[in-house]
C-alpha cells in the first residue's frame, strides 16, 4: 500500500504543478521484481483519484488489480520498460511550454547547463504515432538512446528515471527549458551552449 500512496502522491504533485491538466497526462511504476506495472486509470480526475484506483497490471495488459480501466497510454509504458531495463518510473505529460514544442515538432537544445546532468542533453521530438498504440512507446524509445526523456510529436513529453522522483524532476526540467527556450526566442536570437562544455558535463 505505501507504493500506492506514493504513486498517487507524485500524480497529485504533477496535476498541481500543472504537468497534468484535465485527466490527461499518466505516469507509472515497474517492479522489477514481480514483473508488475502500477499504473494511473484512465479518465479519473486527479483531485477525486484514490490510491485503491491505481491499476496493477502485467506489460502485456493483463489486470492483476484495480476495478478501473488503465490509463490509455499504457501500452506505451510497459514498451519504454521491456526497451530500457535501467527505467523503473515513466511520466507523460502534457505541461504546456514543452508540449508547443512538441506540436512544432521543435526539439529543445541545450540551452541551459543543467539540461546535461538532469536530461542528458538536449530534448528530441519522436515521431508521431496514434496514442494508445504500442508505436507511441516505440517511437520514444528511439530518441531516449543517451537521454532521459523526449517529446512526442503533438502529443506531449515523456521523462524516465529509476524511481519516480528522478522521472518527475526530469519532466519537470524539460517543461522549465522548454519555458525558458520560449521566452528567449521572443527576445531575439538564442544561443545555445556549445558542444565542448556540453560534451565536458558528459563527461564529468
Amino acid at each position: 500500500m505505501e507504493l500506492r500512496k506514493k504513486i498517487l502522491e507524485m500524480a497529485k504533485r504533477s496535476y498541481e504543478e500543472a504537468l497534468f491538466a484535465g485527466t490527461s497526462g499518466n505516469l507509472s511504476y515497474y517492479d522489477r521484481e514481480t514483473g508488475e506495472m502500477y499504473i494511473t486509470p484512465s479518465s479519473v480526475p486527479y483531485e477525486t483519484m484514490t490510491a485503491d484506483e491505481l491499476v496493477r497490471m502485467t506489460l502485456d495488459g493483463q489486470i492483476l488489480e484495480g476495478e478501473k480501466k488503465p490509463s490509455s497510454e499504457w501500452r506505451m509504458h510497459a514498451e519504454v520498460y521491456r526497451q530500457k531495463p535501467e527505467v523503473s518510473a515513466v511520466i507523460h505529460t502534457h505541461s504546456p511550454y514543452a508540449t508547443s514544442f512538441a506540436v512544432n515538432h521543435q526539439k529543445l537544445p541545450v540551452i541551459l547547463i543543467e539540461m546535461v546532468p538532469f536530461l542528458g542533453g538536449d530534448v528530441d521530438v519522436a515521431d508521431f504515432a496514434i496514442p494508445g498504440t504500442v508505436e507511441v512507446g516505440i517511437e520514444a524509445v528511439k530518441k531516449l538512446q543517451d537521454r532521459h526523456a523526449c517529446l512526442m510529436a503533438n502529443h506531449g513529453v515523456l521523462a524516465v528515471g529509476k524511481d519516480l522522483e528522478q522521472a518527475h524532476i526530469r519532466a519537470v526540467y524539460v517543461e522549465d527549458a522548454a519555458k525558458i527556450y520560449s521566452l528567449a526566442l521572443s527576445n531575439g536570437d538564442v544561443k545555445v551552449i556549445d558542444s565542448q562544455h556540453v560534451n565536458y558535463m558528459k563527461n564529468r
